[in-house]
């Protein structure tokens, strides 16, 4: 099965106005990063970055001026998703966004049915929150200290980690893998127990006297249980 794990960064928050500026994937394959990566800066449009963006994400019409404009990226941004499922934190959001940029040079949006969000995954997994990308790092455990500023390639590498590990993290997929691969070649794997001396028998470690004294408390716990057995006194 394969996934692009994806963010954007935009204009603004309107997407029926404002424009995707940045778009960052991450290809999975059976929810495995290949390698395969997808990072562009697109040129608005003539659409302004709206300053409360800016503070969040960093990037000024002056260093989107000479990029392409979405209409230049469309095939390129299609070639990487075709076949594959839209990964992403919110999904409302980004998907709104890429479906406008879609509707503007008259292609069709993604079918809904492609798409994960992983917002709606995490509030499933963990209902009491917070579920933002940042806190769900802290939760897993995943560095995200080089995180100062939103980035769309960055936050989908953040997210690709995040979601395997809503997925069942690493490691299990790690220990999947490795049983499956050594049911494939026919393997076997051993394991060793490592065993203790075997003690002595019991009259082997009591004195003479001790053992004497062991057999008559036997020989007395058998007579109160036949008692209790029958009834006899």
């Amino acid at each position: 099965m394969r996934e692009i794990v994806f963010d954007t960064e935009t204009t603004g928050l309107d997407n029926q106005v404002d424009r995707v500026i940045e778009i960052g994937c991450v290809e999975l394959e059976n929810q495995f990063p290949t390698g395969r990566t997808l990072h562009l800066f697109i040129n608005p449009d003539g659409r302004a970055v709206h300053p409360d963006a800016l503070a969040v994400h960093g990037i000024s019409d002056a260093f989107l001026a000479d990029k392409p404009v979405f209409a230049d990226l469309a095939d390129e941004i299609a070639r990487f998703f075709d076949g594959a499922r839209y990964v992403a934190h919110n999904a409302n959001f980004d998907m709104g966004f890429l479906n406008a940029e879609y509707q503007r040079i008259g292609l069709p949006p993604v079918d809904p049915g492609l798409v994960i969000d992983t917002l709606s995954l995490a509030r499933r997994r963990h209902p009491m929150g917070p579920n933002s990308l940042d806190a769900l790092c802290r939760r897993y455990g995943i560095d995200n200290s080089h995180r100062t500023k939103h980035g769309a390639l960055l936050d989908a590498e953040l997210l690709t980690d995040v979601y395997i590990e809503m997925l069942g993290g690493r490691q299990a997929a790690l220990g999947l893998s490795s049983n499956q691969s050594d049911a494939r070649e026919g393997s076997s794997t051993e394991v060793v127990v490592e065993i203790g001396e075997r003690p002595n028998p019991l009259p082997e470690r009591l004195s003479p006297e001790e053992l004497k004294a062991h057999r008559e408390l036997i020989s007395r716990i058998g007579d109160d249980a036949l008692w209790l057995k029958t009834g006899n006194s």
